[in-house]
């Protein structure tokens, strides 16, 4: 096995064509095919099952993917822990957050982080928790900024960056508005969502983490609620609620701009979900990752006006030891 053809083969099973995966590592596909065609032949079995809707690893391929990944995160970490004994600020980072709220942190942090570090380049993923931490354990993601709970954790490492409040969203006209309690902690009044049994609500897709928090939330109310919609985006569910269409459960956050035809509220008990940075337990993180989790944990304290974060907004420092 050598490294040139094991990025060869990790490409293929990541684009599942040989097309894309060729135009991916800017070769022809014909070189690409015989290049795998030739290790199959040494191997004596092949390590794709070839089909029109794309191409997926045999038993033999699963387990040469899998020391191939282990071996292409091997050489990435060496080579990280080299730059940062020679102080080179070059390489690249492979970064992970999902998708509406993680676009807004990179934007704000980014320009700090390029004048840091110039000559690092960044490659950004929008997808889905779950997702993420399965490129975290495949070698295929340095770090991840991800929100879940607890339970939905990994065996991975997660850097605890804040806790986050779950709360609810009403059309500002809705009678329930008027019953509101002034005296709970929070930044809204609290309402009790057990007013809203009969009212249909647009809730996160089902996949998505916050789904499960937002599901237990109903559970310890009593009732199942009536979905009307679901979406990946919190902005939805709010242009849903500001058309009187619906009410919702989302994320407080300063990136979702007040409107007038969106009433929020605190719930009873005030249930959370944490976010956090994440990356491969026992890998290796370089001295630019853990800045650009310094910079986005600052982003993040400031955005959700966490009690304890310091008048600058500063989060904990990220250890330089490795885990």
């Amino acid at each position: 096995m050598n490294l040139k053809e094991i990025e060869y083969i990790v490409k293929i099973a990541e684009e599942r064509n040989v097309t894309r995966a060729a135009q991916k590592l800017f070769i022809t596909p014909s070189a690409l095919n015989q290049q795998l065609l030739h290790l199959e032949r040494d191997i004596g079995t092949p390590l794709f099952n070839r089909s029109r809707t794309g191409w997926t690893p045999t038993e033999a391929g699963e387990v040469y993917l899998g020391t191939a990944r282990e071996m292409l995160r091997m050489k990435r970490e060496t080579y990280r822990r080299l730059q940062d004994i020679a102080a080179v600020k070059k390489g690249t980072l492979s970064i992970g957050f999902p998708p509406e709220r993680g676009a807004f942190m990179f934007t704000d942090v980014y320009p700090d982080f390029h004048r840091e570090y110039p000559g690092i380049v960044i490659n950004v993923t929008e997808a889905s928790v779950r997702r993420q931490q399965q490129m975290i354990a495949q070698g295929g993601l340095d770090i991840g900024f991800m929100t879940l709970r607890d339970s939905q954790k990994t065996e991975d490492a997660y850097i605890h960056i804040a806790s986050e409040e779950l709360i609810l969203a009403v059309p500002s006209v809705h009678p329930l508005c008027g019953q509101a309690s002034l005296t709970g902690k929070g930044p809204y009044p609290e309402l009790d969502i057990r007013g809203l049994k009969y009212e249909p609500f647009a809730l996160m897709y089902r996949e998505s983490t916050i789904r499960e928090c937002v599901d237990s939330i109903f559970r310890q109310a009593g009732f199942v609620p009536n979905v009307l919609f679901e979406t990946s985006r919190a902005k939805t569910i709010i242009d849903m609620i500001a058309a009187r269409m619906c009410c919702g459960l989302v994320p407080y956050t300063d990136s979702i701009p007040p409107r007038k035809e969106v009433a929020f509220f605190c719930l009873p008990g005030h249930p959370t979900w944490d976010l956090a940075a994440s990356y491969r337990r026992n890998s290796y993180l370089s001295m630019p990752a853990r800045r650009f989790i310094d910079l986005a944990s600052c982003y993040w304290k400031k955005e959700l006006a966490l009690p304890g974060a310091d008048a600058g907004g500063q989060a904990a420092h990220v250890s330089t030891a490795s885990p």
